[in-house]
């Protein structure tokens, strides 16, 4: 008795590379067309795809999730779809879906989100590669180095700050990183250093800004009975904590919880919407948008 070998499906190629092509343009008919049809014409094949239609700005954002056979490859595809891309006035980039994007996290005092991410990054949740762990103190050299990650301290200081943010782009260079993340790093930067990592740095801080600024903003918190508590992840601006918001995440409190309960409530859900927002960026999901984002989750 003959086994019944599996049939291909029409159209889809039996081995396929996965890419994900993102783009924002103008917003105007035949664009959807435009992209379908050049991926048929390429013989790859939509896996999954996202768009929007913003009419406050005008913008229209995509998201294609595509797989291609063998004999295409990404700088083919870079090539070929430069013409789409120019037809519409695209904003548009093409990665290769199973990449890791090289990242580096920058952390102070407070460990709860690097620590987070550390762990989320060698289980396999995050789809990230930690080319190293920068800090303006010594107190995680340790916890990173049980992860096999270098451990760069630089420390800063307001003599040194230029001297300090230019060993961090340094590093940036060397190491191929496309994502800086801080994870409780508590140093303001530069506007000359926001400029050069623009759409490429994320940040984390609790959601009660611009109410309680300062020291011990949970403390401050429950002083005023504040019954929600938030996280906000989002790209680094000059505009001190004011970037794009690419997540956020709230939890409900009762009159009962102290100080202390807060803070820890706070660290819990500020390592979540920091996960995410890294999880979203680094699968190519969250598009820039003015002020705003746009996010593919």
């Amino acid at each position: 008795m003959s086994k019944t070998q599996p049939t291909q499906q029409p159209g889809r190629p039996d081995r396929s590379d996965q890419y994900v092509l993102t783009l924002s343009c103008p917003d105007k008919q035949g664009i959807v067309h435009a992209v379908s049809s050049y991926l048929f014409i390429t013989g790859c094949n939509i896996e999954d795809s996202q768009q929007f239609g913003d009419r406050d700005t005008g913008l229209f954002f995509m998201r294609v999730h595509f797989g291609a056979d063998a004999s295409v490859n990404l700088d083919k595809l870079r090539a070929s779809f430069s013409a789409v891309g120019d037809s519409f006035q695209m904003d548009w980039q093409i990665h290769r879906a199973d990449e890791k994007m090289r990242i580096v996290l920058m952390v102070s005092k407070f460990g709860h989100c690097l620590n987070d991410l550390l762990f989320r990054s060698r289980i396999g949740a995050l789809p990230v590669e930690i080319a190293a762990v920068v800090s303006n103190h010594t107190d995680f050299a340790e916890l990173v180095g049980s992860y096999d990650i270098p451990f760069h301290h630089i420390p800063v200081s307001r003599d040194n700050k230029a001297e300090a943010e230019a060993q961090l782009l340094e590093l940036v260079r060397e190491e191929r990183v496309e994502l800086v993340v801080l994870a409780r790093y508590m140093q303001v930067l530069s506007d000359d250093l926001c400029k050069a990592l623009s759409g490429r740095i994320i940040n984390i801080h609790h959601s009660f800004l611009p109410s309680f600024k300062g020291a011990k903003p949970y403390h401050q918190a429950h002083a005023r009975g504040v019954k929600l508590i938030g996280a906000t992840a989002h790209y680094v601006t000059a505009d001190l904590d004011e970037g794009p918001i690419i997540e956020q995440e709230v939890e409900r409190v009762g009159h009962d919880v102290t100080p202390d309960q807060l803070v820890a409530i706070g660290r819990d859900v500020e390592c979540q919407a920091l996960a995410r927002a890294v999880k979203w960026h680094s699968e190519h999901r969250v598009l820039l948008n003015g002020s705003r984002t746009v996010v593919f989750a």
